[in-house]
């Protein structure tokens, strides 16, 4: 666990819906629920959050014990009604984490929503997702409730660490996508995570997921296979020396696996998902 900047803890782990179809989100969630996860992220725009919420039930966890995490869309910025829709669609009264998902559209207006929720206790936390640069500058200038967290992408090529001076300073915490570098072999394929794997008895992404957990990092690895699944929660049975750490981090190149365009945020604003039914 991790205590956030308002006490709230978080699981270090959690259960990542994106790219999965309804009836996978429903399946892998319900899953993951079981093997001891308890953490769970999805978006507005993943449009699997009922499903999200139908794994949550069909789990027999209870919802006391899941944290939840789900991010509004700019088309929804200006809706009033867009935390309550969302809390509709996963059939719950609250969620413990609400995003704004991208600094597209009135987002300011998306931040204000969030406070709002927070004060209504509609959310228990609050973070800003790929707000990075002169975004997350702007902000810093206009929020009234510090977030508890960001999401952005992360991992040994792209460690945020020019971001990280700004999260230092608020006690916001990281959450990584791409947490395995979008599956890029290269960098699950370098020599030190393949030793660290014999050495540990564990894979190359199981020693990349730990390195996160050691970062500080909340990690959301998503997956549909079970078996995966089982995997990435199965990494708290080892830690990595600082030598080991020191090492790894000598890996960082600044390469990153997603590159947004100002002309895709403008899109972004535009775009409205089609929820399902």
């Amino acid at each position: 666990m991790i205590t956030l900047n308002n006490n709230v803890e978080c699981p270090m782990v959690g259960i990542g819906t994106f790219m999965l179809a309804p009836a996978e989100a429903e399946n892998s969630v319900r899953e993951a629920l079981k093997m001891g996860y308890r953490l769970v992220d999805t978006a507005n725009a993943y449009v699997n959050e009922r499903a999200v919420g139908r794994g949550m039930a069909e789990s027999g966890v209870s919802r006391e014990e899941i944290f939840l995490s789900t991010k509004l869309w700019p088309s929804e910025y200006e809706n009033e009604n867009a935390v309550d829709e969302t809390l509709s669609r996963l059939g719950v009264d609250y969620v413990d984490l609400l995003y704004i998902h991208q600094p597209a559209g009135n987002w300011l207006a998306g931040y204000r929503q969030l406070e709002k929720a927070y004060k209504e206790g509609k959310a228990k936390a609050i973070g800003i997702s790929n707000f990075e640069g002169k975004y997350i500058a702007e902000l810093e200038t206009k929020w009234e409730i510090v977030p508890q967290f960001i999401q952005v992408e992360a991992h040994p090529y792209y460690t945020q660490q020019e971001l990280r001076k700004t999260l230092d300073k608020y006690g916001i915490k990281l959450m990584s996508w791409y947490p395995l570098g979008h599956g890029d072999k290269k960098l699950i394929n370098e020599p030190v995570f393949s030793e660290l794997g014999k050495k540990y008895g564990k894979s190359s992404a199981q020693v990349i997921l730990r390195w996160h957990t050691q970062m500080g990092f909340v990690v959301i690895p998503g997956s549909k296979n079970v078996d995966h699944i089982r995997d990435n929660m199965n990494i708290f049975d080892f830690s990595l020396t600082d030598d080991e750490m020191a090492k790894i981090a000598k890996l960082e190149n600044g390469i990153r696996y997603y590159n947004r365009t100002d002309s895709q945020l403008d899109q972004f604003a535009l775009w409205q998902p089609t929820y399902e039914k």
